[in-house]
């Protein structure tokens, strides 16, 4: 057994743990990262970049049919094999040799294996090919270790072998009949990825798809994917899965019914990847969540910060989102590089090493089709919180650039605005292609831009973005 000492040592290789790194670094500090699967974790190889290439070919093909002209042009079906190739260039074919140079020419030092921890300062590495290397932390150990699938405990559901959102990313053939058991965000972007690509596809799910979002812009989702001949079944669970002799999977139903199909993607959550951590040697307990103070310090059963043991991304449970957990990411390498240097944190709101976003300003793009992007709170959700609100919609088809984007468009927009700040809190838009509104909502909200301020950030025309003049005059300068 051998043993090293760098200033930081972090846990899991994936963007979260890329980020917290690199702030160290440029900080002026040393750090080892340990990974046990590929560097850069589940969003480069089985989430974020490769099921958003699955979806991108449908969604092009189609802004093209929208437009007369244009649509002429567009023929036959979408060919799986060139969706796959594409996908698979994303992820350089599961290989990390690219991402393992960034690390090289960023000066982060690469252990590869399975860590445990052995104290708040000290990890235990066992490596691929054998043998154990102890690496201690002189300033801090960061936790970025993600999560992975819920696989619920439906009656025989892991006996028939379903896919989870790697098996997913990972796909080379398109099933016949695809059954989708969960309807947030996982679910309804490959509903809609393998919809495109030729599946027969069912939605089961016990609320409404995208329960976290506006209902308006969920509306929209399931009326698309009908549409597209999706058939969802909303409001009933699974309750059992059996695969015959023949490889069709049957799926019961809570009302009874039995839905049969060729594959089935389980979508129901994710657990935090802490099972084989080390965490009794700190005092908490193997496969929770890691709950987390302002400065993401894991915090003890008491509540108490524990010296030198840091969370970031999924793996405390804050937002489960790649660029929320980067963001985590880059405030707290900062802090810990800062807290090295003898010099003051700064954790009040929207300060340098704070994660106030998380919060106030969550942001989130949906790639359905339609796609939902949304920042800052719902409606409901303002209301939770006890602010006193006004809503604002708007038909987003009305928009004169929403005309241009495409025949028939259908979207909607909302602003949730704090009455008694007048400054925005939330931002939802569904439609085609409305990805890029985002971040003029994310600097409104975050910068708590007053409204009266935002006359005056006038919209191009004839853009899309023209549906901020338009909520603020169905809002009225009055307020």
């Amino acid at each position: 057994m051998s043993s090293e000492t760098y200033d930081v040592v972090v846990i899991g290789a994936g963007p979260v743990g890329e980020n917290v790194a690199d702030r160290v670094v440029q900080g002026g500090l040393s750090v080892v990262i340990v990974e046990r699967e590929l560097v850069g974790g589940e969003c480069s190889y089985w989430a974020c970049m490769p099921t958003k290439a699955l979806l991108r070919d449908a969604a092009a093909v189609r802004a093209a049919r929208a437009l007369p002209a244009a649509g002429k042009m567009v023929t036959g079906h979408l060919d799986p094999a060139a969706v796959f190739a594409r996908r698979d260039s994303f992820t350089s074919d599961w290989h990390d040799d690219g991402q393992v140079e960034w690390l090289e020419q960023a000066k982060i030092a690469l252990v590869r294996g399975h860590a445990r921890l052995t104290g708040a300062r000290t990890v235990a590495v066992e490596r691929p090919e054998g043998g154990t290397v102890v690496l201690e932390a002189r300033h801090a150990v960061v936790v970025a270790t993600g999560s992975h699938a819920l696989v619920p405990p439906v009656e025989g559901l892991a006996d028939v072998r379903p896919w989870t959102n790697r098996e997913a990313a990972e796909a080379t053939t398109v099933p016949e009949r695809l059954v989708v058991v969960g309807g947030g965000v996982v679910g309804s972007e490959m509903a809609t990825a393998f919809g495109a690509l030729g599946s027969q596809v069912t939605v089961i799910s016990r609320t409404r798809l995208l329960p976290g979002v506006e209902e308006f812009a969920s509306e929209h989702v399931m009326d698309a994917l009908r549409e597209a001949g999706a058939v969802l079944e909303v409001g009933v669970d699974a309750t059992a899965a059996t695969r015959d002799a023949s490889g069709t999977v049957q799926v019961t139903l809570s009302d009874g019914r039995v839905v049969e199909a060729d594959e089935v993607l389980v979508a129901t959550g994710r657990r935090p990847n802490t099972g084989d951590l080390g965490l009794e040697h700190v005092g908490l307990t193997a496969g929770d969540w890691l709950s987390v103070d302002d400065g993401l310090a894991v915090l003890d059963g008491s509540g108490t910060p524990i010296e030198g043991l840091y969370a970031a991304g999924d793996v405390n449970h804050r937002v489960l989102l790649t660029h929320h957990g980067k963001y985590q990411a880059r405030a707290l390498g900062d802090a810990i590089a800062t807290r090295a240097r003898g010099e003051r944190t700064d954790f009040g709101a929207w300060g340098r090493h704070a994660a106030t976003a998380d919060v106030r300003a969550t942001t989130q793009v949906i790639f359905t089709d339609p796609e939902v992007a949304a920042v800052g709170l719902t409606a409901e959700g303002a209301e939770a919180a006890g602010l006193r609100t006004r809503v604002v919609d708007y038909d987003l088809a009305s928009v004169a650039g929403a005309s241009l984007q495409a025949d028939g468009y259908r979207g909607q927009a909302r602003m949730v605005v704090d009455d008694d700040r007048n400054v925005l809190v939330g931002f939802t838009v569904v439609g085609p292609d409305v990805a890029d509104l985002l971040h003029a909502a994310s600097i409104a909200v975050a910068g708590e831009v007053p409204m009266g301020r935002l006359w005056h950030a006038v919209p191009a025309y004839p853009t899309v973005s023209e549906i901020w003049l338009r909520l603020l005059e169905a809002d009225g300068r009055d307020h």
